[in-house]
């Protein structure tokens, strides 16, 4: 049973439709705002991987041995990566304004209260 998957032209999120069989034509409505304009999506490969080995990729020191805090554009990259372990939980375009808003400097620091211990 093959898994499509469509993104809405109106609110641009993921739509994820389970048909029977290959052959069957299927009426694709957003689940998020109901439009009915959805464009078919290329699907990913996917190889499922337990909460615990995501966690263990994201602890490994070598992972973020690039990052430099006060690089907006290493923040981002760091982001990405973040994005790409967790999968669709951290993806769209919502997150993806988030990462060019911290790359472009539009987010203030200023609320920041200079203490670095966490």
């Amino acid at each position: 049973m093959p898994i499509y998957e469509y993104e809405c032209a109106k609110c641009h999120r993921r739509t994820s439709v389970l048909t029977t069989r290959v052959s069957e034509r299927v009426r694709v409505r957003c689940d998020h705002c109901g439009n009915r304009k959805l464009n078919r999506l290329m699907s990913r490969f996917a190889m499922p991987r337990s909460e615990e080995a995501r966690l263990d990729s994201l602890g490994d020191a070598s992972t973020f041995s690039d990052y430099n805090e006060r690089d907006p554009k290493s923040i981002g990259k760091v982001m990405r990566k973040l994005g790409r372990e967790m999968g669709d939980e951290m993806s769209g375009p919502e997150f993806e304004q988030a990462i060019e808003d911290v790359e472009s400097g539009a987010i203030d620091d200023s609320s920041d209260t200079g203490d670095d211990d966490f």
